[in-house]
């Protein structure tokens, strides 16, 4: 029997975000999933294939950004369970030292109960100064 996918557990995978722990937010992706990046080449981004390409991506922010945190959010779920949303702030220090926060969304693909597809998206907004 699969897991009952609940908002707690979209909030306890950024919860592990915050915390830079990669194991947290694996948890509740599928082997299989697929996660569409905020920026790329593509109309969608990048699309990244697999939980260990996803954990790699996920770890590659951290390391480039070592403060970042997703603050403020908040997740909700369709009546059916197979449709998620998170919303959020994003900020962190980029590596020239300028600041980045914008306010963004994740749109999940849930599937016996456990994520097969995050599409981030995220406004854009100029790099502030550093404080």
């Amino acid at each position: 029997m699969s897991h009952h996918f609940t908002a707690a557990d979209l909030k306890a995978t950024f919860d592990g975000f915050n915390r830079h722990d990669i194991d947290a937010v694996m948890t509740h992706f599928a082997d299989d999933c697929v996660f569409f990046t905020v920026a790329g080449d593509n109309e969608y981004g990048n699309r990244i294939e697999g939980r260990a390409a996803i954990a790699k991506a996920f770890e590659g922010v951290w390391t480039a950004m070592p403060d970042v945190q997703w603050a403020d959010h908040e997740h909700f779920l369709s009546a059916d369970g197979t449709r998620g949303v998170s919303q959020w702030t994003f900020r962190a220090t980029n590596p020239d030292g300028t600041r980045t926060e914008v306010q963004g969304v994740d749109l999940f693909r849930i599937k016996d109960g456990q994520i097969v597809e995050k599409q981030a998206i995220r406004k854009q907004r100029p790099a502030v100064p550093a404080k």
